[in-house]
């Protein structure tokens, strides 16, 4: 579908209309949440101001999504075939627009106490809980799609962590003799591109998740319940990519300052070896398909390059806040997706 298609299609469909614009809302929630992690280190080292920080972002963002859509696509197709919500194309959509409203409810409530959240969790929960309410029971849930999100949760928290260590010990060891003073000028460099790097990791991760979701919506307002192979629009890439910046512009500053100062306060060349071992982590999760949290890789990575310092250089209370809201994310998020659901298809 074009974008002059689409557009004609939202002004002539209503349903189309609420769903896209719910997307959009998630994608937007994203920026707050998510997309600040790929640049927080960067700022909080002061290797970039802010702004030119979100600008980067966007534009690595969008490269993320369209190389790697490119290359392989399997993580968005995974996300578009997790969920079955069942025969009747109407009933699906408006399970799809709770699950969306659910996503956004829990995703805002986690931003405005400067949690991190994992959208990508919140997604899939969210989309989860109303398709168990649509179908009335575990038959709502692809569990062949489904086992690759736990494998890439237990992924990405244990390599996050390990990586993050083990790629800070290795800097270390290789500038052990290195004057200080006459690296900080490398190590910002270095810092910058590994945000960047960052940032087209989270593109190519959270971009294709929620590209899914909307060639997902585009598909039950045509009445087409099949699963299947889809080509992602070019003009789709840029609006993912520019919504998800706007998000940041607008509240990414409190997640950039929980995860990046609060947490563990780091140098330059620790901030560069989080955003490499985390940039790793997601690259790897890309091409095997595996729908990772690009917060839970992001944050666990800080997690390692500070507890290689020292364990007592981590605040716990930031970090037990963090582990707290991932645990609820699943059932707490998928909860609100089947109450809403049930709500929207005894409303509508």
């Amino acid at each position: 579908m074009g974008l002059g298609e689409f557009l004609s299609a939202m002004m002539s469909s209503p349903p189309l209309a609420v769903v896209s614009l719910l997307t959009i809302g998630v994608i937007l929630v994203n920026g707050w949440t998510d997309a600040p992690n790929a640049i927080a280190t960067c700022i909080s080292t002061r290797s970039m101001p802010p702004r030119a920080a979100i600008l980067m972002a966007t534009i690595f963002n969008f490269l993320g999504i369209v190389v790697m859509t490119a290359i392989n696509s399997s993580v968005a197709m995974t996300i578009y075939n997790m969920v079955d919500f069942g025969g009747d194309a109407t009933q699906a959509l408006i399970a799809l627009c709770a699950a969306l409203f659910a996503i956004v409810l829990w995703a805002t409530a986690a931003w405005w106490f400067g949690i991190p959240t994992s959208e990508s969790h919140a997604l899939i929960a969210g989309l989860s809980g109303a398709a168990i309410a649509v179908q009335g029971g575990m038959s709502g849930i692809n569990g062949s799609e489904w086992i690759k999100v736990f494998y890439g949760l237990i992924f990405s928290l244990v390599a996050g962590f390990a990586m993050g260590y083990c790629v800070v010990k290795l800097i270390e060891l290789i500038f052990r003799r290195a004057d200080r003073r006459r690296t900080t000028g490398f190590f910002q460099g270095a810092q910058i591109a590994g945000a960047a790097s960052m940032g087209f990791m989270h593109g190519a991760q959270d971009g294709q998740k929620f590209m899914g979701v909307f060639l997902l919506g585009i598909s039950l307002t045509r009445g087409q319940m099949e699963t299947g192979t889809f080509t992602v629009p070019l003009w789709l890439m840029l609006l993912c990519s520019a919504v998800m910046a706007l998000g940041t512009s607008l509240g990414g500053m409190r997640i950039i300052k929980t995860v990046g100062m609060d947490m563990v306060r780091l140098e330059k060349y620790q901030g560069f070896a989080a955003d490499l071992a985390a940039a790793g982590c997601l690259l790897i999760s890309s091409l095997t398909g595996m729908p990772v949290s690009t917060t839970h890789t992001k944050t666990t990575s800080i997690m390692g390059v500070g507890a290689a310092k020292r364990l007592s250089s981590l605040n716990w209370s930031i970090v037990k806040e963090m582990l707290m809201a991932w645990i609820l994310t699943f059932p707490g998020c998928g909860l609100v997706g089947y109450i809403m659901a049930k709500l929207f298809l005894w409303i509508f």
